[in-house]
C-alpha cells in the first residue's frame, strides 16, 4: 500500500510581528496587531515611558521612565515588569547591543549615556556625550552607539567594545531623530526648527545635503515647540524614506537614494515617531496630539486607519518574535 504524505501550508513555527508604542503621558505600552490594525494588549510600566527596546532574543523589553528615573525590565512572556533599575535624571531613549549584554540610555538631565549590564541589571558605566543627550542608536554593524547631544549640536559615537567615545559629528542645529542607512553610507537627521532633514555622509562625517518638506499652512505651529519635523525612517526594503511633519500633521515619502518626494499624506495631529513591518507593506506612525497610531499602506501611500491608543503616544517599534 502506498502512503501519502501531507504537508502543512503554514509553517509550524511561524513568527509573530507586533507593534509597541509607548504612551508618554501614561504608564503603559500599547501592543498593536499589524495584521488587523487593532490593539491586542498592553504592558503596564512605570510612569511616563520614554524609550522602549526589545532584547535580541525577544525575551525582554527595556523601558525608560522619564519622570521616575527608572529602567523597567519587562518579561516578554508574562508582560510584567520584573526589575526596576534606578537611573539619573530624565532618562530618554535607549538602545541595546547586538549580543544583548548592554543597554545604553541617554540621561537627558546630565551629559552622558548610562550603560546597563543586562545580567545584573545595574549601571556599570556613564559615557560623556555632550549636554542634553536625547536619542541613541546602534549602527547596523553593531560597532557603535550613536548618541545625540541636543545642547551641543553633535553626535557622539561610542565604541561598543571599549565603551568609550570614539568620534564626533558636528551638526548645524539641534539633533532630533536620526536614521542610519543599512549600508552605513548616510545618516538622515532631523533638526529643531527645520521643516525637513539633513543628510550626513558617514565616512566624511559631515552634512552633504538638506531636504525640505512642503510648505506648511501660514501660521502653523507644531505640537512640540521648535519641532517642525519629528520621526524618520527608511522602509526595510530600502526603497522609500518616510518623514513626519508636525507643522502640517503629515508624512512625506521620498524615493531612495535620490530623495525625490513621491507623496505627502495627512495623518493624525502631532506625528512623532514611525516604524515599519518587516515586509515593508505597512508603516505605523504615532500621533502624539491625537492619542492614536496611523496605519499606512506603503504601496499606495495612503492611510488605512487610525488606531486609538494611550495618552500622548511617542516612541514606536516593531518586534518580530519567534
Amino acid at each position: 500500500m502506498k502512503s501519502t504524505l501531507f504537508f502543512l501550508a503554514v509553517p509550524l513555527l511561524a513568527s509573530t510581528v507586533n507593534i509597541y508604542v509607548a504612551n508618554s503621558d501614561g504608564d503603559n505600552i500599547t501592543i498593536i496587531d499589524p495584521e488587523t490594525n487593532s490593539v491586542k494588549g498592553e504592558i503596564k510600566v512605570s510612569k511616563n515611558p520614554h524609550g522602549i527596546v526589545a532584547s535580541p532574543d525577544r525575551k525582554r523589553f527595556y523601558v525608560s521612565s522619564e519622570s521616575e528615573d527608572l529602567l523597567d525590565t519587562v518579561d516578554a512572556a508574562t508582560l510584567k515588569v520584573i526589575h526596576r533599575t534606578p537611573l539619573e535624571r530624565r532618562p530618554n531613549n535607549l538602545a541595546i547591543t547586538q549580543d544583548g549584554r548592554r543597554v545604553y540610555v541617554c540621561i537627558r538631565g546630565q551629559s552622558w549615556v548610562d550603560i546597563i549590564d543586562t545580567a545584573s541589571l545595574e549601571k556599570v558605566k556613564s559615557v560623556p556625550v555632550g549636554r542634553g543627550p536625547h536619542n541613541v542608536y546602534l549602527t547596523p554593524n553593531g560597532q557603535y552607539m550613536i548618541a545625540t547631544s541636543m545642547d551641543d549640536h553633535k553626535l557622539t559615537a561610542i565604541d561598543t567594545k571599549t565603551e568609550e567615545a570614539a568620534f564626533e559629528i558636528p551638526l548645524p542645529g539641534v539633533p532630533r531623530p536620526v536614521f542610519i542607512d543599512q549600508s552605513m553610507k548616510y545618516l538622515y537627521i532631523q533638526l529643531s526648527n527645520l521643516h525637513g532633514f539633513v543628510v550626513v555622509d558617514y565616512a566624511r562625517r559631515e552634512v552633504v545635503k538638506k531636504v525640505l518638506l512642503p510648505d506648511a499652512p501660514a501660521g502653523a505651529k507644531p505640537l512640540i515647540p521648535e519641532t517642525f519635523s519629528h520621526g524618520i525612517g527608511v522602509a526595510p526594503d530600502g526603497k522609500t524614506l518616510w518623514v513626519n511633519s508636525l507643522l502640517d500633521n503629515s508624512v512625506s515619502v521620498f524615493s531612495v537614494p535620490d530623495l525625490t518626494r513621491l507623496a505627502t499624506i495627512p495623518v493624525g495631529r502631532g506625528p512623532d515617531w514611525l516604524t515599519f513591518t518587516p515586509d515593508s507593506k505597512k508603516c505605523f506612525i504615532s500621533n502624539a496630539g491625537s492619542n492614536s497610531v496611523s496605519a499606512m499602506d506603503v504601496a499606495s501611500m495612503k492611510e488605512i486607519t487610525k488606531i486609538p491608543v494611550g495618552k500622548i503616544p511617542k516612541r514606536i517599534i516593531t518586534v518580530v518574535s519567534p
